[in-house]
């Protein structure tokens, strides 16, 4: 019988004895107590299994720890270093381009040669090993589009192959600067990462040593004001590898870039110097850090100082002024103000209440309820972050809120238009 059934009736069964509440107690832990282990050392034979699952969980060594410390990162360098060993080198890449463009199937179409599946399975065979992954009916699928012959482009096929091993060379070489070994980058780890890249990068040879510090400053901001929304201090090496930032700071490899693509990529020498010597200029006492005062003649000086008071009010400020790095995120913010980051950091400082919302009270202490009906929020009375995005106005309404230039420009933009208008019927007419 059950052990909880006899506890049970032993309970149930009425005792003609009057015994005191505290006895009663005693003997139902008596009889709870003897039931209980005659359970669990049937079990014991149970617990042997337990020692066949696989353990999961390595605590990370102490500071204190150096050794354990010294030998984790040689194991961590050492299973990296066989990782790099498994990517195909540049012999291999010739010697399967090689391979691709003697097993093409024709006919060309223009320029463009092409594979079927059959010469594409000849080349995985020959190609070695290390392509075995590329080579499977998963890839040639996802290459295949409208060919009525059913190929699909070496070339595309090619870079997809190129990109896959720069991908993996890239996470290998971000994951030697992950000190913690737990596929996440902290500032301090970015920072090392990026000054160590300046050297490989000719666009940025016109640089002044003393100027690294300001530049790899002003790389890792972008990296952290987009990547860290929770302001953790540190990103993930796969949302790192998965945006498009260390594509824009890796075309500074290209010796021949534009100016036009030097002048709208953030990390371009240009673009750094640029935004470093606008703080310099808003430092007018030369402190090396910016007051309200000082930050109002930033852009064409027309911002509300209502904002200006909530930017102070919620920015990492110290004794009241902000340095290089707060200003970045304040310029990031201003700049990219269609993206879900640089909202999130402009709707905090317009939500005065910190209620998540901006309702009327909030909106009229910078504007009016005219936005409301440009945002359209779901609830007629707030307007949340998510309503803000939604709605694809968002710029135009923080433009509006914080920008004296901007709600004059939303205030007269009828006006505008129609002289617009007239400027172009005198240019037709002459």
């Amino acid at each position: 019988m059950d052990w909880k059934e006899i506890l049970r009736r032993r309970l149930a069964t009425p005792n003609t004895e009057k015994r005191s509440e505290q006895e009663l107690k005693d003997e139902e832990m008596d009889l709870f107590t003897k039931y209980y282990s005659e359970w669990k050392g049937d079990r014991k034979n149970t617990n042997e299994f337990y020692k066949t699952i696989p353990r999961f969980y390595y605590r990370l060594p102490a500071e204190d720890e150096v050794l354990l410390q010294k030998l984790r990162e040689e194991s961590r360098a050492v299973f990296l270093q066989r990782k790099s060993r498994e990517l195909l080198d540049n012999e291999e890449l010739q010697n399967l381009w090689f391979l691709l463009d003697k097993h093409q199937t024709p006919p060309m179409i223009g320029e463009e040669a092409m594979i079927n599946y059959e010469n594409f399975l000849k080349v995985g065979e020959k190609a070695g090993p290390k392509c075995k992954q590329f080579f499977t009916a998963k890839v040639f699928a996802k290459l295949l589009h409208t060919d009525s012959y059913g190929r699909i482009s070496i070339m595309q096929f090619f870079n997809y192959v190129m990109r896959k091993v720069w991908l993996h060379q890239t996470r290998i070489g971000l994951s030697l600067y992950d000190v913690a070994g737990q596929g996440y980058l902290r500032e301090s780890d970015l920072e090392n990462y990026i000054l160590e890249l300046i050297p490989t990068l000719p666009q940025l040879d016109g640089l002044e040593k003393s100027f690294y510090s300001f530049y790899v400053c002003t790389a890792v901001r972008k990296f952290f004001f987009f990547l860290d929304p929770l302001r953790t201090g540190k990103i993930k090496i796969q949302d790192i590898l998965a945006c498009s930032f260390l594509d824009d700071l890796l075309e500074l490899r290209d010796e021949e870039l534009s100016k036009e693509s030097q002048e709208t990529n953030w990390f371009s020498a240009p673009s750094a110097l640029r935004v470093y010597g606008q703080y310099l200029n808003l430092d007018k006492d030369h402190n090396g850090m910016l007051s309200k005062e000082e930050l109002s003649r930033y852009g064409t000086a027309t911002m509300t100082n209502v904002f200006l008071d909530r930017v102070f009010q919620e920015c990492l400020t110290y004794d009241g002024e902000m340095d290089y790095k707060t200003y970045l995120d304040f310029v990031l913010a201003l700049e990219n103000r269609k993206e879900p980051a640089a909202l999130q950091y402009i709707f905090k400082l317009l939500d005065i209440e910190n209620k998540g919302y901006l309702n009327v009270f909030s909106l009229n202490y910078f504007f009016r309820d005219e936005i409301f009906d440009m945002v359209k929020p779901k609830d007629p009375l707030k307007i949340s972050l998510q309503d803000l995005i939604n709605s694809n106005q968002g710029d135009t309404v923080t433009t509006i809120l914080i920008d004296l230039n901007g709600f004059w420009t939303y205030e007269n933009r009828e006006a505008l238009v129609a002289n617009d208008n007239e400027n172009s019927a005198d240019l037709d007419d002459t």
